[in-house]
């Protein structure tokens, strides 16, 4: 057993045991600690400040792309906003323990579908500071253990924010093992963890493509996959081209970093000579670079030429692909094979159309005449969220505190026996 391999052994152990501690204690006291996790966060906002400038002072080394500095950055607003939301998961009802279903069977056995925590729950994640304390919290408030593992561009980060935690469980009495933190960079260690199934009862991914498509396929636990977003939205014929214009405009330039912003915009033709040059003047003032092909290019200046990866690049940055489409069959199988199945939306005034396209695109999360922008645990009312699943097993879509749970059958009977 080499040292990775023991340091994953250790900390699975100490999941474990945490995870049996955790399924004893009551919600009020899981709330409880969340509070308390909430008040000392805010109240050592200079201390995660600090070491989030270690980060940031480090991003040129790790060649961090502008966009991903969006995300590594915090603020004491920022700071604040992540206290919030962990006050906001104190306030959800808990799933664990509520009753999913009742059979009650002929013989007088009555069998009670359960929602039961997974256990211990691994995650894996890139450039997020706002993803270890969400993973925490959430993990916690459904009573699972969980390690985390983010990347060096957010370290000195992460691990400010783990030891609050854990500081803060110690204190109250619980267990601080319900939150770890994997404080080695090297990527062999990625390829450790993911072999302790004995251990992990899950591993979620959250991050670009290829960390999620390294994880799907070397983890020897069940991993819920969270995909990147190559999301589209279609501009019907018979859409409201002002409406059509704020939507697309608020999918890209909002916050382009994010995986729920849009990449590849989709326009009848019917529409296209009117629409494409009203959103070019619009894009331009936020120095958006359109890729397109020669029909589109009639309507927008500086087209950059379409390449063979164009449509299947996430460019999380200020850059988006158009195209002009004939029908709306064409616009459905253009999303259906180009999509990451995380968000697809649709802008038209007639009710029929938008019900054949979200019926037949292949995505966890569809829209009728809105921005791809919503589809967040927060934005869905779940509060935080662990992730949004682009899978169809367990979990699809924005990933509250149901996603962390699993089921047990608990079965009441007074004497009976199988003939």
């Amino acid at each position: 057993m080499n040292q990775y391999e023991e340091i994953c052994k250790d900390m699975g152990l100490r999941a474990k045991a945490a995870a049996f501690e955790l399924a004893q204690l009551d919600q009020g006291t899981l709330d409880a600690a969340l509070l308390a996790i909430a008040d000392a966060v805010e109240a050592q906002t200079d201390e995660i400040m600090a070491a989030n400038k270690q980060d940031l002072d480090k991003s040129g080394d790790y060649h961090v792309p502008q966009t991903m500095i969006d995300r590594l950055t915090l603020t004491p607003n920022r700071i604040a906003q992540m206290a919030e939301g962990v006050r906001q998961v104190s306030t959800l009802e808990s799933p664990v323990g509520s009753v999913m279903e009742t059979i009650t069977r002929p013989n007088g056995l009555t069998i009670e579908k359960r929602a039961v925590p997974f256990g211990v729950i691994g995650i894996i994640f890139e450039a997020r500071p706002n993803v270890t304390i969400d993973a925490g919290v959430l993990c916690l408030k459904t009573a699972n253990a969980t390690i985390l593992r983010g990347g060096k561009e957010a370290f000195h980060t992460n691990q400010i924010i783990v030891s609050i935690m854990r500081n803060t469980l110690e204190t109250l009495g619980i267990t601080p093992d319900a939150i770890q933190f994997v404080e080695v960079l090297d990527r062999e260690m990625v390829g450790v963890l993911l072999q302790q199934r004995e251990y992990i009862d899950v591993v979620i991914p959250r991050g670009g493509a290829g960390l999620i498509r390294r994880v799907v396929n070397e983890s020897s636990i069940p991993v819920i996959e969270t995909g990147s977003g190559v999301c589209h939205t279609f501009v019907d014929e018979y859409a409201n081209l002002d409406m059509a214009l704020e939507i697309a405009i608020n999918a890209k330039v909002q916050r382009p970093s994010v995986c729920n912003s849009m990449e590849t915009l989709l326009v009848h033709q019917a529409v296209a000579a009117e629409f494409l040059p009203r959103l070019d003047v619009a894009l331009q003032e936020y120095g958006v670079r359109i890729h397109g092909d020669n029909a589109v290019a009639q309507y927008m200046g500086n087209t950059i030429p379409l390449t063979d990866d164009s449509f299947n690049t996430e460019y999380n940055d200020m850059d988006l692909n158009v195209r002009i489409v004939d029908t709306l069959e064409e616009a459905i199988d253009h999303v259906n094979l180009y999509s990451t199945h995380h968000s697809e939306a649709i802008v038209t005034d007639e009710p029929m159309r938008a019900k054949v396209f979200m019926n037949l695109v292949d995505c966890s999360t569809v829209y009728h005449n809105a921005s791809t922008r919503f589809t967040d645990g927060f934005e869905f009312g779940f509060g935080a969220e662990i992730g949004i699943s682009t899978q169809k097993l367990h979990a699809r879509g924005p990933m509250g505190l149901q996603a962390l749970t699993s089921y047990k059958y608990f079965v009441f009977g007074e004497g009976q026996v199988r003939k």
